[in-house]
C-alpha cells in the first residue's frame, strides 16, 4: 500500500515537474527568442492612430461676408434594442418623421423608413442592432431640427413617466457639415460639398485643393479596453486647415441680381434667366446668378440636373442684336460709321437671301444712328458686310475673343463659335444670328471693353487666397489686360452712341432702362431660336438679352441679362419690357449702394446751389460735425458713442445734394447696432445698411414698415418690410424728414430672427 502511494506521488510530481519545465521553456522562448517580434506585434495592437480632420477653408465675398463655411451639424441615431424595451418604435417613427420631413407628401415614406430603422436587427437576426443612423433625413441636420428632436425626447420621457436622464435609445450626435448662410445666394458660383464632404460643383470643386487643407495624425498606446496608457508614446502631427478664399463677388449686388431675376421669372416665366454683374474696369465679377436656382444646403432636393448648370459660362446662344457691338466698334475704329449718313431700312438682299429688319417694312430712309437706336438689322448688314467686309468683320469677332474661352477662373466654361463661310452667313453675323454663338461671359467682356477704354480684360471671380488664422493674403489675383481691341477714342464714341439707345425716349429700344440721374449705355437683343431638330427659326420663341453699363462717363458697373424663351404671347415687341426694368433696378440699387453720386442735371440754374462736396469729418468731434452739417443744411445721422468720427458716408470729396442724408460713426461700424429704420425710404434705409456693413433684403414696395435682423457683426442680415405710406401699418411720416439724430448702442430697436429670408 505504501509502495503504491510512493509511486503515485512520484508520477504526480513528475508530471508537475515536466509541466514546469515546459512552462519555463515557453517563457524563455517568448521572453528571449521571439521577444522583439512579439513586442512589435503588441505595440501595433496597443497603438491607436487617429486621423485629425482639417477645417475646410471659408469662402468669403469681397467684403469678408461669409458665403460658405464649415458649421456644426447633428446626426440622429437609434438603439433598436433600447427602443424595443420601451415599446416606442411607432411613437419614434411618427415623431421623428414629423420633424425631419421635407414636406407632408414625404412623411408617410419617412415614417416607414424610421420604423424600419427603429426595429432593425443584426445581420444574423440574433438580436437587435446597437446603433443605427437615420440617413439621409436625419444625417447632418441643422441645430433647429436637433433642438426639436431634444424636445421630442423630453415629451416621450414625460409620456412614459421617466426621468429626463433615462436613455430611450434616441441619440443626437454632433457632426460637421458645409453650410451656406445665403441659401440660394450665388449657388451656381459656389456649388456645394455633399454630406460626405466631397465637393461636387462650382468653386467648391474647382478650389478644393486650396480649401480642403491637409489631415493630421495622432497615435498613442492603449490598453485592451482602449484607454490610453499613462506613459504611452505619442506621435502628433497637427492638421493643416484649408485656406480661406475671398471672391470678387459683392454679396449685396448678388442679392440685387437674384431679387430682380425672381421678379422677371414671376412675370415672364422664361425657361431660364442669367445675370452677370462686373466692374468693367477690372472685369471682377460682382455677381452671377441663374434661374432656376438651388439651395446648396439641400442640393438633393433638385429634380432636374440641368438646374445645376451655370448658364453664364457653360451655355452658348445666338446673341442677336447685342452682338451688334462688334460691328459698331469695328466700323467706328475703321472710320466707316457716319451717324448722320442715310440708308434705306426694311430689307436688304445678300446673294440669294433677303434679310429684314425686325418689323420687316422698316422705317423708310433713316440715319445710321437712328438705325442703331431702333436696332435695325439692315443698318448693320450695310456697316459690317458692305463697309467692313467679311474679312475685317471676322477679324473683329475674333479680336473680341468670341472664338475662344475667356479662361475665367470657374469650372465648366465653354467657348463661343465663329463659323461663317458664305456671304449670307457673314451678313447675318453682323447682327448676331446664324453662324455665331457666344457665351454670356464673352458678351460681358466685350461690352466692358467699350466701357473701359478699349481693353479686353480677363474676367475673374477669385480675388485672393487668405491664411485663416492671421488674415494674411497668400496669393492675390490682379486684373489682366488680354488685348487692346479698339482705341480709347473708339470705345468712348461707341459708349456715347449706346447711351442714345437708352436716352432717346421716342425710338430707343433701351428707353425703359433710362435713369433720371445716371447716364446709361446699353443695347437690347431679341434673337429667334432655331427649331429643335430643324434648320429654320421659330417664329414665336426668342432669347431676350440686355447689356449695359453706368455711369457712362466713369462706368462702375456693367450688367448682362439674358432670358431664354420668356412668355411673350407671340409678340416680340414685348421683348424690350422683359429685362430693361430689371437692369434699371439692379443698376440703381448698386450705384446707390456703391456711393456713386448722381450725375442728374438740375432742371433750373437756381438748383445748382443744391450741389456741394462732402466734407471730411475724420477725427472731428460730434459737436463740430453737427455744427458743420447745420451750416451746410445737410441731414446728419450720428452712430455710436465716442469722442471723434472714425468713419463717414458718403466719402469725403464726393459730390452730394443738400437734401442727401449723410452718416458718421463714432466707433467701429461692426460694433454698432442697427437703428430703427421704420418710415424711411428704401434709399435711406439701404444707405444706412451699407454704411453699417449689414446685408439688406427687402419685401414689398414703398417705405420701411418693419424690420428684422439675423446674425451678428459683419454677418448681420436685415429684412425690411416695405409698404406704401397710405398703408395704415406704415409710418405716417418718413424718418428722412428729421435733420439730425444720434444712435448709440442702447438706442437701437430691432427684432432679431433666427433665420434669413431668402
Amino acid at each position: 500500500m505504501t509502495k503504491k502511494i510512493k509511486v503515485r506521488s512520484l508520477l504526480i510530481g513528475g508530471v508537475f515537474t515536466l509541466l514546469f519545465v515546459v512552462l519555463i521553456a515557453k517563457v524563455y522562448w517568448i521572453q528571449v527568442v521571439e521577444a522583439s517580434w512579439l513586442l512589435e506585434k503588441a505595440e501595433k495592437v496597443w497603438e491607436t492612430d487617429k486621423v485629425l480632420a482639417p477645417a475646410r477653408g471659408t469662402i468669403l465675398d469681397r467684403n469678408d461676408k461669409v458665403l460658405a463655411v464649415d458649421a456644426t451639424s447633428y446626426t440622429i441615431a437609434l438603439n433598436p434594442k433600447m427602443i424595443d424595451g420601451y415599446h416606442i418604435s411607432e411613437d419614434i417613427a411618427q415623431g421623428l418623421a414629423e420633424i425631419l420631413k421635407d414636406s407632408d407628401e414625404t412623411k408617410p415614406a419617412l415614417v416607414n423608413k424610421i420604423r424600419e430603422r427603429a426595429t432593425k436587427k443584426k445581420p444574423d437576426g440574433s438580436d437587435f442592432a446597437a446603433n443605427v443612423e437615420v440617413r439621409n433625413e436625419g444625417w447632418k441636420i441643422e441645430k433647429e431640427k436637433a433642438d426639436q428632436v431634444k424636445l421630442f425626447i423630453k415629451s416621450l420621457q414625460t409620456k412614459l413617466n421617466l426621468k429626463e436622464r433615462v436613455d430611450l435609445g434616441i441619440y443626437i450626435l454632433e457632426d460637421k457639415k458645409r453650410y451656406y448662410p445665403g441659401e440660394t445666394l450665388a449657388s451656381h458660383v459656389l456649388g456645394y460639398t455633399n454630406k460626405e464632404g466631397v465637393p461636387s460643383l462650382g468653386l467648391e470643386l474647382n478650389l478644393d485643393g486650396i480649401l480642403k487643407g491637409v489631415p493630421g495624425l495622432m497615435s498613442y498606446e492603449k490598453d485592451g479596453k482602449g484607454v490610453e496608457l499613462p506613459d504611452s508614446k505619442i506621435n502628433f502631427k497637427p492638421a493643416e486647415d484649408g485656406k480661406n478664399v475671398r471672391l470678387t463677388i459683392d454679396k449685396n449686388i448678388q442679392f440685387y441680381l437674384e431679387s430682380a431675376l425672381a421678379k422677371v421669372n414671376d412675370k415672364w416665366h422664361p425657361k431660364s434667366l442669367t445675370a452677370i454683374a462686373v466692374d468693367p474696369a477690372t472685369m471682377e465679377i460682382l455677381g452671377m446668378a441663374n434661374t432656376p436656382t438651388f439651395n446648396p444646403n439641400k442640393y438633393w432636393t433638385i429634380k432636374d440636373q440641368s438646374d445645376f448648370k451655370n448658364n453664364a459660362i457653360a451655355s452658348r446662344y445666338e446673341p442677336g442684336s447685342t452682338f451688334k457691338i462688334v460691328t459698331l466698334a469695328g466700323a467706328v475704329q475703321e472710320n466707316l460709321f457716319n451717324p448722320n449718313e442715310m440708308y434705306q431700312s426694311g430689307m436688304i438682299r445678300v446673294k440669294d437671301r433677303e434679310l429684314h429688319d425686325h418689323n420687316r417694312v422698316g422705317w423708310g430712309k433713316i440715319s445710321y444712328l437712328d438705325g442703331l437706336k431702333r436696332s435695325s438689322n439692315v443698318a448693320f448688314v450695310k456697316l459690317g458686310y458692305e463697309k467692313l467686309g467679311p474679312t475685317k468683320l471676322e477679324h473683329y469677332m475674333r479680336l473680341f475673343g468670341f472664338d475662344q474661352k475667356t479662361n475665367i477662373d470657374m469650372p465648366g466654361e465653354v467657348s463661343g463659335l465663329i463659323e461663317p463661310k458664305y456671304d449670307p452667313e457673314y451678313a447675318t453675323a453682323t447682327y448676331g444670328q446664324g453662324k455665331v454663338v457666344v457665351t454670356a461671359i464673352q458678351q460681358t467682356a466685350a461690352y466692358a471693353a467699350m466701357a473701359n477704354g478699349g481693353k479686353l480684360m480677363w474676367p475673374h471671380i477669385v480675388k485672393d487666397i487668405v491664411e485663416p488664422k492671421t488674415g494674411q493674403v497668400i496669393q492675390a489675383f490682379a486684373p489682366k489686360v488680354v488685348n487692346q481691341i479698339v482705341s480709347e477714342q473708339t470705345a468712348s464714341q461707341v459708349s456715347n452712341y449706346l447711351e442714345q439707345v437708352v436716352s432717346d425716349q421716342e425710338i430707343g429700344t433701351g428707353k425703359l432702362a433710362y435713369m433720371d440721374g445716371y447716364r446709361v449705355a446699353a443695347k437690347t437683343g431679341t434673337a429667334n431660336l432655331v427649331l429643335q431638330g430643324e434648320k429654320t427659326y421659330s417664329p414665336n420663341t426668342w432669347v431676350i438679352s440686355f447689356i449695359g453699363y453706368a455711369p457712362v462717363e466713369n462706368p462702375k458697373i456693367l450688367i448682362t441679362l439674358i432670358a431664354d424663351q420668356p412668355d411673350l404671347g407671340g409678340n416680340y415687341h414685348l421683348g424690350g419690357q422683359v429685362l430693361a426694368p430689371a437692369f434699371k433696378e439692379i443698376v440703381t440699387e448698386s450705384l446707390q449702394y456703391m456711393g456713386v453720386a448722381s450725375t442728374k442735371q438740375p432742371k433750373a440754374p437756381v438748383q445748382e446751389t443744391n450741389k456741394q462736396t462732402m466734407p471730411n469729418f475724420a477725427d472731428t468731434t460730434p459737436e463740430v460735425v453737427k455744427e458743420m452739417s447745420k451750416e451746410s443744411g445737410l441731414k446728419l445721422e450720428v452712430f455710436g458713442k465716442g469722442s471723434k468720427v472714425v468713419d463717414q458716408f458718403p466719402k469725403a470729396g464726393t459730390e452730394i445734394l443738400a437734401t442727401q442724408r449723410i452718416y458718421v460713426a463714432l466707433q467701429s461700424v461692426n460694433e454698432l447696432p442697427l437703428p430703427n429704420l421704420s418710415g424711411r425710404s428704401l434709399r435711406d434705409a439701404m444707405e444706412a445698411c451699407s454704411f453699417l456693413q449689414v446685408e439688406c433684403q427687402t419685401a414689398g414696395e414703398g417705405y420701411v414698415a418693419d424690420q428684422s435682423v439675423a446674425g451678428e457683426g459683419t454677418s448681420r442680415i436685415v429684412t425690411l418690410q416695405l409698404r406704401p405710406l397710405s398703408d395704415k401699418t406704415a409710418a405716417a411720416t418718413p424718418a428722412s424728414t428729421a435733420p439730425v439724430s444720434t444712435v448709440g448702442p442702447k438706442e437701437s430697436t430691432q427684432r432679431t430672427t433666427g433665420k434669413k429670408t431668402p
